[in-house]
This record gives structure tokens, C-alpha cells and sequence, in this order.
């Protein structure tokens, strides 16, 4: 088995009537070679789904090669080496395809306050021209992966998807962006449209800049970890197979659109407690190192999934006591693979 397959959640959903709903159809996935992009791939084969996985595999991060050899022997899946910015390419794909998952977006806070208009570009005029694909090629349902990060800094915990919406960094600005082009395409052109906001994704295949990996490697090469300020601000990380069972299940329940449902486990950990949870798994005690907290930082995610669980049916299956060590283990076995890391653009 690959290293980079993801480890199965332990839950039944897939196997009652409702995968029934998504079999047979013909999926396209933008980012489809990525993190959550190619776990959604395998998900949706095991459910009887033809996949197009679209992505251009830009060079962000190294893997999304080998995140989707192991399933280009399928005949039901298929993947499309474009840009999402490419207006042809995209309708060109969506012909034929009943349901479109866009994931494909520049993701990471640091980068995109760097690397403002390619953010802007891909993040939002990138989901506004899946979104006329869609129109045009007469898809029915498009599911809009967007963040916790719109809320930027709470007001009330836990947050609920009444939540105010002010994003402090430009990640979370254009990920609002975004939903607000899906909602009104839904109400404009009828398409159907659902909105996620994920909470802190973490599992294999997960991106090396993530705050778990970055803490692992530097353990493994003998580094303390870094923590941008002091480490008291929490995250609700939420494991990959709970985020990609709760994306298909919103393509399958019917009177959904124009809905956004929060994607978390609901439950937080400090930074400094990660870090020290990462140490101990590898037998490390070395101290973080701690460097100045960054702009459009916010002190703490706190998710309320109760609409989740309510109007998809969903429940997420994996506590982060349980998916850190499957996710620690997966992570040193593959670095131990590719021992030439790339190193991510600045």
C-alpha cells in the first residue's frame, strides 16, 4: 500500500443507501490531485463515482504526483493537467459531469499575504470561472470548499455559521470572496450550491507548511519547533477523512443549496500544546522556539458543527488524540521515503 493512502475512518456512512445517490455519477474535482482533493478522489471511486481529478499540480508543495498514481490504472477516473483560470480547459472538463467539488485554491496565510494578487487571482477569479464552467456546462450542484478563516477573530465560541464575518488576513478575505460569488450563482442562475467552511485540516498527504508537519519535521531533523508568537492560540483541527466524508455527503442530501455548514470536529488545542504533543510522540522535549506572531493571526477556532449534523447527517468520527499518532507516523514514514524535501516558495 502507498504510504501517501490516507487511513480510513472508522465510520459506516458510506456503506447505507445514500452512497446510492452519488453512484454512477461523474464527478470533477478541482485540486483534485491534492490534500483533500485526492482523498475525496479515492472516497468518491469506493463509492461507485467516475472522478475527474483537475489540477495543474503547481509546485507549492511536492506529492500531488504520487497522491494520484495509485489510481490512474482506473477506467472511472481521470485526471486533467490544467489551471482552473483556464476558462476553455474547465467547460472543456465539466461536460458530462453532474456534480463539481471545487478545492483547487492557493491556499496557506503566510503566502497569500505575500503573494497578494495571485491570491486574489486564483482563489477568486480561479472559483468565478469554475463557477460559469458550471453554468455553462449545465452542472447541477457545485460544493465550494471555503475556511474557518473567514470568521477571523471570534466574538462568540463556539462559532456557528451565524458568526460574524470579518476576515483579518487575505486568505480568509478571498475565501469570503468566493463563497459570496457561489451564493449568489445559486440564487442568479439556479445552479445548486453548498458552501464547507473547514476547520484546520490535518492527516496524510496534509501540506508541508501546516503547523503539525512543520513542528514534525523540525523534531525529526533535530530542530525545535517554531511557533509564530506565544503559543497560546488554539486551533479545532479536524481530521482528513472526517473533512472528505462530510464533502460527499453534502453532494448527496437534496434542499441543501445555498447552505454553509461549518467542518470541524469541535474541539481546540492550544499551539503550545500541539508542540509538545508532537514532542512526545517522537520522545523529543526540546523546547519551541518561538518566533513574532504575524498579521492577520486570530486567537482561537472553536467549531459548532451542529448544523453539519444536522442537515448533512454527519459526525465527525476522529478525535485529535487519535488522528495525531496515525498522522505522526504517516509523516515519518514518508519523510524517511522522501528524504529530499522541497522547500516551499517564499
Amino acid at each position: 500500500m502507498s504510504l501517501r493512502r490516507p487511513f480510513r475512518q472508522h465510520t459506516k456512512w458510506w456503506a447505507d443507501e445514500r452512497h446510492l445517490e452519488i453512484a454512477g455519477k461523474t464527478v470533477l474535482i478541482t485540486g483534485g490531485a491534492g490534500f483533500i482533493g485526492s482523498t475525496l478522489s479515492e472516497l468518491l471511486l469506493r463509492l461507485g463515482s467516475s472522478v475527474v481529478a483537475y489540477d495543474n499540480l503547481d509546485d507549492f508543495y511536492d506529492g500531488k504526483e504520487e497522491n494520484v498514481e495509485g489510481l490512474l490504472s482506473s477506467t472511472h477516473f481521470k485526471l486533467v493537467r490544467e489551471t482552473i483560470l483556464n476558462s476553455y480547459a474547465l467547460e472543456r472538463s465539466m461536460k458530462g459531469v453532474d456534480v463539481v467539488f471545487h478545492l483547487a485554491a492557493q491556499a496557506g496565510v503566510r503566502y497569500c499575504m505575500n503573494h497578494p494578487e495571485k491570491a486574489h487571482e486564483t482563489n477568486v477569479t480561479g472559483t468565478l470561472r469554475v463557477l460559469e464552467a458550471a453554468r455553462k456546462a449545465t452542472v447541477k450542484k457545485v460544493i465550494f470548499a471555503s475556511s474557518s478563516s473567514v470568521y477571523g477573530v471570534p466574538v462568540k465560541i463556539p462559532i456557528d455559521e451565524s458568526h460574524p464575518l470579518q476576515p483579518t488576513n487575505l486568505y480568509g478575505a478571498t475565501k469570503l470572496a468566493g463563497e459570496k460569488y457561489c451564493l449568489a450563482y445559486a440564487r442568479t442562475y439556479g445552479i445548486e450550491v453548498v458552501c464547507l467552511r473547514y476547520f484546520s485540516v490535518y492527516g496524510p498527504r496534509g501540506r508541508p507548511d501546516q503547523v503539525i508537519s512543520s513542528f514534525a519535521s523540525a523534531i525529526l531533523e533535530g530542530r525545535p519547533p517554531e511557533i509564530f508568537g506565544d503559543g497560546s492560540q488554539s486551533r479545532d483541527f479536524t481530521f482528513i477523512s472526517d473533512v472528505v466524508s462530510a464533502t460527499a455527503l453534502s453532494a448527496m442530501r437534496d434542499g441543501i443549496s445555498g447552505e454553509v455548514f461549518n467542518i470541524g470536529y469541535g474541539k481546540e488545542f492550544t499551539i503550545n500544546a500541539v508542540a509538545e504533543m508532537v514532542g512526545r510522540h517522537y520522545g523529543s522535549r526540546d523546547p519551541p522556539h518561538h518566533l513574532k506572531a504575524y498579521s492577520g493571526d486570530f486567537p482561537r477556532t472553536l467549531c459548532s458543527n451542529a448544523k453539519a449534523s444536522k442537515g448533512l447527517d454527519w459526525r465527525p468520527q476522529v478525535s485529535f488524540q487519535e488522528g495525531l499518532p496515525k498522522f505522526l507516523d504517516w509523516y515519518s514514514h514518508w519523510t524517511s521515503k522522501n528524504s529530499q524535501a522541497k522547500v516551499l516558495p517564499s
